[in-house]
């Protein structure tokens, strides 16, 4: 069972009347939520890297962040998600200069375009570091710190016979307070992280505080645009996914189109299609995403893992009859459920079309699921990017 969370249960409790329209505008709040993160930092702290990890890319895909390229401009440059859209990293111009005024860099890149700030560095921060974290905490913007490559640091540290791990992670941690012992009330967190292996150090701490401080719709966006890098970060996007389902129960159950046989009132394939789909990019079930981790872990084999027909329709671009069909034999009740549904049109053939409707889109959204975590299971994962 998944909760529906505060809001969604408080228009769950609506009167029916004004249920479908508040479900319906559900839906569509998180099509077209808005998450505008920036990235700035000194020249070669790792930007880049960062903002190809978070989207998902290698530094050779298309539309990938150029890395290892010498900063030589005073400009923004934006880069959407291949997937969300809406969900847009900026890389912001580099903050070493020593000329460097921090209120004039945040009036240059419009501060309030963004929703928060990644303030990154691969060595100690800087002067500028914190001039630039006090300007944005002044504008009561959230910023956070990244100490990047940790990777590069342990690999050096390993050489060494007394080599200890989080000894080296404690030391960088505290050289990094160290030098931002300006900033007070409250005392900065510093999170450690490899843009190569998202599934190590402080990375899920970074997106649990993420999650505590951001709105809840921004929250949404953020978990749905995350690549699979390990097993937790998937259970949230399922968990979300199944709280979506009572919205876009609403939307294709209430729209007259032709009956999908099996289904007593109109539901419209193509908004389960859609949503499905989300559900599919989201789960890293595409072929991009699966071919991507077949070479991390040298297994060409993923891709036959995915035999299920509704993760093979989608793949397809199509969705028909049989594989909405083919859904319903998940739970006998969905089946009882449209049986007792007399006519189309009245009152009670609504009402139990969306609950036909719900439970199943339920069970796709649990059927894809699985496929994706059958799918890290036969990499060998539980934590994988």
């Amino acid at each position: 069972t998944y909760s529906l969370g505060s809001e969604l249960q408080e228009i769950m409790d609506s009167p029916l009347a004004e249920k479908t329209n508040k479900l319906k505008k559900q839906l569509k709040k998180l099509d077209n939520v808005t998450l505008h993160i920036a990235v700035t930092g000194s020249t070669g702290a790792g930007k880049s890297s960062f903002i190809n990890a978070i989207r998902g890319l290698k530094p050779d895909d298309v539309n990938a962040a150029p890395t290892g390229v010498t900063e030589t401009t005073m400009t923004l440059t934006v880069y959407a998600h291949p997937t969300m859209p809406n969900v847009k990293l900026w890389d912001l111009p580099g903050t070493g200069s020593p000329k460097f005024k921090a209120k004039k860099y945040l009036k240059e890149v419009k501060l309030d375009t963004f929703d928060f700030f990644i303030i990154i560095s691969s060595e100690r921060f800087k002067e500028n570091d914190v001039m630039l974290a006090k300007a944005i905490k002044e504008k009561k913007k959230l910023f956070y710190f990244l100490r990047s490559k940790i990777d590069n640091d342990i690999q050096a540290e390993s050489q060494r016979k007394d080599f200890d791990e989080q000894k080296v992670l404690s030391h960088i941690r505290e050289d990094c307070h160290r030098n931002l012992k300006d900033i007070d009330n409250p005392k900065p967190k510093i999170f450690l992280i490899s843009s190569f292996e998202l599934h190590k150090y402080d990375f899920q701490t970074l997106v649990d505080t993420l999650e505590k401080q951001l709105p809840a719709h921004k929250r949404d966006a953020l978990i749905l645009s995350l690549p699979i890098y390990s097993s937790k970060i998937l259970d949230e996007k399922i968990e979300l996914f199944m709280k979506q389902t009572w919205s876009a129960a609403v939307a294709s159950g209430s729209i007259a189109v032709a009956p999908v046989p099996g289904l007593s009132m109109a539901c419209d394939a193509a908004i389960l299609l859609a949503f499905f789909t989300k559900c599919y990019y989201a789960f890293g079930l595409n072929d991009e995403s699966i071919d991507k981790l077949s070479v991390r872990v040298n297994n060409p084999s993923l891709k036959s893992v995915r035999k299920s027909p509704l993760v093979i329709a989608i793949g397809q671009k199509k969705l028909s009859n049989k594989e909405l069909s083919a859904l319903t034999n998940r739970e006998a009740a969905v089946k009882f459920a449209w049986s007792m549904v007399p006519v189309v049109g009245s009152k009670k053939t609504a009402e139990m079309s969306y609950s036909a409707t719900l439970t199943l889109l339920r069970a796709g959204v649990q059927d894809l699921a699985d496929t994706a975590k059958e799918v890290l299971k036969v990499a060998g994962l539980t934590d994988v990017y």
